[in-house]
């Protein structure tokens, strides 16, 4: 029987659930739910249903997991708990600072309506997180590193786009190749967010802004950009849409570590994802994990999960048998 799966929004994330759901012979998209005039959203596959999020409640029993694919800094923190009372739900909350809030709230609700959540699904946090609790518990003598890029930050992206004289733009962050290098040779350096990462902004001005203007106050945003080397590059419209259309990502994670009675032997663990779609990587993540929150549900394992607290043999569609043979 196939697993029955809801998409809640239809962006880049929403879209890239349906084409990882088609991936999975185990799984079937019944519904996408949006705050969008249903009539106005085109989906490709055939049989499944576009409806309107006022009508969520009609597929309580029809629907298995729930995919939430709204954005973190307002939708999930309300979208997540409500829904969680109703179905089983996955979402890829990624403001870490709040996420042991979230997860109180969301394994309230869960628990509540007798369901399972799976919070904080993607590649950081999600991949990234394994691999570094991983790390931490084989080095316990040890610290840790994580770079990401050079990919396309779309938090940062929005925020040059929103500066006065931009008409469009788009921002990379890019680790410093001398800092990675530093880190794989064993040398532990403590590295400074400048240290780490570069920021490279590619903007569309309007017509008749003042460029210096612009890039000045790009440098200088707090929080995003001016604790950064920031370079900044004019080009037009053509360029961006020619040369800057996707939405790759990725990084790395490492932990440096020493065994041996003194600490005498230095180990490197190193994680890496190169993505050329961020956000359809993160949703082939999402489709494994509400693999095993349908199957934990069937347990019985009600309330809030997150990475840590789920087995990989429940991501996989193979059984024990075949991943015993295969994998091990």
């Amino acid at each position: 029987m196939s697993i029955k799966i809801g998409i809640m929004g239809y962006g880049n994330l929403g879209r890239g659930v349906e084409c990882a759901v088609k991936q999975n012979s185990d799984m079937e998209l019944a519904a996408v739910f949006t705050r969008r005039d249903p009539s106005t959203v085109s989906i490709l596959t055939d049989s499944a249903k576009v409806c309107s999020v006022n009508d969520i409640d009609a597929w309580k029993d029809k629907i298995d997991v729930m995919i939430i694919c709204g954005g973190s800094a307002t939708d999930l923190p309300k979208q997540t708990p409500e829904l969680a009372k109703k179905f089983n739900v996955i979402d890829s909350f990624d403001t870490h600072a709040r996420i042991p809030e979230h997860f109180a709230n969301v394994d309230a609700a869960a628990k509540s309506g007798n369901k399972t959540a799976v919070i904080s699904v993607g590649w950081d946090p999600g991949m990234f997180s394994l691999n570094r609790l991983y790390a931490n518990a084989i080095l316990p003598d040890g610290k840790d590193y994580t770079f990401w890029g050079k990919g396309v930050s779309q938090g940062h992206s929005d925020a040059i786009r929103r500066v006065e004289g931009v008409k469009n733009g788009k921002q990379y962050t890019i680790p410093v190749e001398s800092a990675l290098e530093a880190v794989r040779n064993g040398e532990n350096p403590d590295l400074t967010t400048r240290q780490k990462h570069t920021r490279e902004c590619f903007v569309v001005l309007e017509e008749g802004a003042d460029a210096a203007k612009v890039e000045a106050e790009i440098k200088n945003m707090p929080n995003y950009f001016s604790d950064y080397d920031t370079t900044v590059h004019f080009i037009s419209e053509e360029e961006l849409e020619r040369d800057h259309s996707g939405i790759p990502h990725g990084g790395f994670v490492l932990r440096s570590g020493k065994t041996g009675w003194n600490g005498e032997n230095s180990h490197i663990i190193e994680y890496i994802l190169k993505l050329d779609s961020n956000p359809e990587f993160t949703s082939s993540v999402l489709c494994a994990y509400a693999r095993a929150a349908y199957r934990l549900s069937n347990e019985g394992q009600h309330g809030c999960k997150t990475v840590f607290d789920i087995a990989p043999a429940y991501l996989t569609a193979m059984s024990g048998e075949e991943i015993r043979a295969h994998l091990l």
